[in-house]
């Protein structure tokens, strides 16, 4: 993000374009506008054009230092301005009143979940029609024109709407430096007729904008500083894990300042790629809990003190919050603040600001590299191919490798694609793209044409997956007609992978497309492009050298066919923990409605007399009693009865009975069917693992037996969950 950063954190405030003054006449809010977004790095704007927008697009045509590129749709000019700000560090749109508003919304989202300055501008109504109580066209047939801005206001750090010229100076650059500052996306909305029409406050080039530097409390940060470093320095084998937020607080440079400094092993968080060097001597690999890099999440989970710098723990990077990571050893470094195991919390200190100053004050520590180094084990080389045997995806990925450089950056999509190109090794200056926290299928094709855009000195290689392509395709013809060289690989498995790994179904299965005549189709021979469908080892190769050889002027897309179960070994295991997670919430809903009836029911059934020799047996004295038990009531209501009974769990009778039940001696004298036995077990979950629950009450729920069996399912998920 270097443009935006670079602006919101310079001392004095800079121009890279000399000041051109203007007269009256030529000073027009579209021209401000225009000055201003070439101004903060904004060298491209990705648009649709519509009638509200067309007077402004004439404006941002007239820069003679702003691209206008037109994309087939909304949902693609805001992917593409996302794509651009992820290289640019800012990025713009321009789109028409409301059907075009509403389009890119979608867009806007994920830009905001990734922390990205996007400016969307949107060509609104007629000035003089506001508070006339006129109905416009691609309104919803309200005379009320703030559906599209109320839409905004959820996902954009700040809006402006400019009907009236004397405060659309203030209006605008408030809104634009608001994006700067917070790396937010923001709206505006520029009334049709206003963009042409001079006036004073626009007599001028735009004044270079100054934004002030954010700095740190010094009393907090030294706190901070003093506390970290006394924790840390305690620690046997700690660890230094980047995430996500590493670029909203400009922080790179500080990461690595410390890691140099401090000698522990660097980790990753998944969202985080492409922000940490992977080339830095003490790079682990990714930290994504049960799927991270080999003897990377051994190392992160065994250390007695972590460092997280700029984390996201959302389900997906936690992998259903199953990460093995306790709170009270770990330290918590936001873009400003800073937590400390369970217990100070600092405000109001810079990430970057106390990196620097952490990086001074921490003894060097290299116990926990020289452990990963002692377990390491090179990663294994996929097995050698047949003779014309189908393409595996694990020996495409292990192509796309050989293809990076620094001359290079990698775009992965919603799917498979990120678990593979997670385990890419990237060299230094190599950039890396994916949208994680959102996580929207199709988001690649917009966020390539963009990103390709902004870095001209990089060679996009894009993995695609065929169904996120299905949703965003157009927009390969103004990769062409932009002359974009990308090489987009597109992974051709007949349908959603990873959502099949989830929770399979027919709607998972999509209509094959013959895509490499689509894309031929959309060049009609203007511009560079080059197809190739590729289903061997040697044909893959073969495509490659035409790429990145005699193609290498050219975009490139190259359609690779993949079976259907061909995954990687990272997106099962990620599928199966989520399917676990969505099993037990499952059996929670339930359990919820159920609760309260079962209690009332077993209680109403178990005779006092009964009820008394229950509590008796409690008392772990009179296990003799247990045949009088059975005989009396029946196992199945006993185990109702018990589990319906929250009072007489108390900590000492609960340990008591868990070590009876670890023995089986009393499970293995109940008797009857072994779903019984089950039941019993699953009473503690420390007795089983995810994985055995899921076993024993998927089979139950696929058929409900009668009430007996039923109510047993019902009040073992009570006690499994709580």
């Amino acid at each position: 993000m270097e443009a935006g950063n670079k602006i919101g954190s310079s001392a004095h405030p800079t121009s890279l374009h000399p000041p051109v003054r203007g007269d009256a006449s030529s000073g027009t809010l579209g021209r401000h506008l225009a000055r201003r977004l070439v101004e903060i790095g904004v060298k491209d704007v990705f648009s649709v054009p519509g009638d509200f927008n067309l007077t402004l697009l004439d404006h941002l045509i007239a820069e003679p230092e702003l691209n206008l590129v037109g994309c087939c749709n909304e949902l693609n000019a805001g992917y593409a301005a996302d794509g651009y700000a992820r290289a640019k560090g800012v990025g713009a749109c321009v789109v028409t009143f409301t059907v075009g508003g509403l389009s890119v919304l979608n867009a806007i989202a994920g830009a905001y979940s990734e922390n990205l300055p996007v400016i969307c501008i949107v060509g609104g109504p007629n000035s003089n029609d506001y508070g006339t109580n006129r109905i416009l066209h691609h309104t919803i047939g309200l005379p009320d024109f703030s559906q599209e801005l109320r839409c905004f206001q959820t996902i954009t750090c700040a809006q402006a709407v400019v009907n009236n010229l004397d405060d659309a100076h203030e209006l605008i650059d408030t809104a634009i430096s608001t994006a700067l500052k917070e790396s937010k996306p923001v709206y505006i909305s520029i009334g049709c007729n206003l963009p042409g029409i001079p006036h004073p406050t626009f007599a001028r080039d735009p004044v270079p904008f100054f934004l002030a530097p954010k700095v740190s409390n010094q009393l907090g940060l030294e706190a901070a500083v003093e506390a970290t470093a006394n924790f840390l320095n305690k620690a046997v084998k700690p660890v230094l894990v980047g995430g996500p937020k590493l670029r909203v607080a400009n922080a790179k440079d500080a990461f690595v300042e410390l890691a140099d400094a401090c000698g522990y092993p660097i980790a990753v968080m998944p969202s985080g790629k492409g922000l940490v060097p992977e080339h830095h001597p003490h790079f682990i690999g990714t930290y994504w809990g049960a799927v991270s890099t080999s003897f990377c999440g051994e190392i992160v989970e065994s250390a007695d003190a972590y460092v997280f710098v700029g984390p996201i723990f959302n389900d997906y990077s936690s992998v259903g919050y199953s990460l093995l990571i306790k709170k009270d050893k770990a330290i918590i470094v936001q873009p400003n603040r800073v937590t400390i195991g369970n217990g100070p919390s600092f405000g109001w200190v810079f990430m970057a600001d106390f990196l620097s100053a952490l990086a001074k004050k921490l003894k060097k520590n290299t116990t926990a590299v020289e452990n990963y180094r002692r377990i390491f084990v090179p990663p294994g080389m996929p097995l050698k191919h047949g003779n014309d045997e189908p393409l595996r995806v694990n020996v495409l990925f292990k192509h796309i490798q050989d293809m990076l450089s620094k001359d290079s950056a990698v775009i992965a999509e919603t799917g498979d694609s990120w678990f593979n190109c997670q385990k890419l090794h990237l060299p230094e200056n190599c950039g890396y793209e994916f949208q994680m926290q959102y996580g929207s299928i199709g988001w690649s094709v917009g966020a390539t044409l963009g990103y390709a855009q902004a870095a001209k000195d990089k060679r996009v290689i894009a993995c695609i997956g065929d169904g996120s392509f299905q949703v965003t395709a157009q927009d390969i013809s103004t990769m062409i007609r932009c002359g974009q060289k990308s090489i987009i690989f597109l992974i051709n498995n007949g349908g959603y992978t990873i959502e099949v790994e989830i929770h399979d179904g027919p709607y998972n299965v999509i209509k094959n497309w013959n895509y490499t005549a689509f894309v031929d189709a959309i060049h009609n021979g203007e511009g560079k492009c080059w197809t190739a469908k590729v289903r061997t080892e040697d044909e893959l190769i073969d495509a490659i050298a035409a790429a990145t050889g005699e193609k290498k002027d050219s975009l490139c897309f190259i359609e690779v066919f993949a079976h259907k179960d061909d995954t990687s070994k990272e997106l099962l295991e990620w599928g199966s923990r989520n399917q676990t997670k969505r099993v037990l919430a499952m059996i929670k809903n339930r359990v919820v409605t159920e609760r309260v009836k079962l209690k009332n029911a077993v209680r109403n059934r178990i005779p006092k007399s009964v009820k008394d020799l229950l509590i008796q047996c409690f008392d772990f004295e009179f296990w003799g009693l247990r045949k009088r038990l059975l005989d009396a009531c029946g196992t199945t209501i006993w185990i109702l009865w018990l589990m319906g009974n929250d009072s007489i769990f108390n900590n000492k009778v609960w340990d008591g009975f868990l070590r009876k039940l670890r023995s089986l001696h009393w499970v293995n004298a109940l008797g009857g069917s072994d779903l019984i036995k089950e039941v019993v077990c699953w009473i503690s979950p420390r007795l089983m693992n995810d994985d055995l629950r899921v076993r024993i009450l998927t089979r139950r729920v696929e058929w409900m037996p009668p009430i007996a069996d039923s109510a047993l399912l019902v009040a073992a998920g009570c006690c499994a969950i709580g």
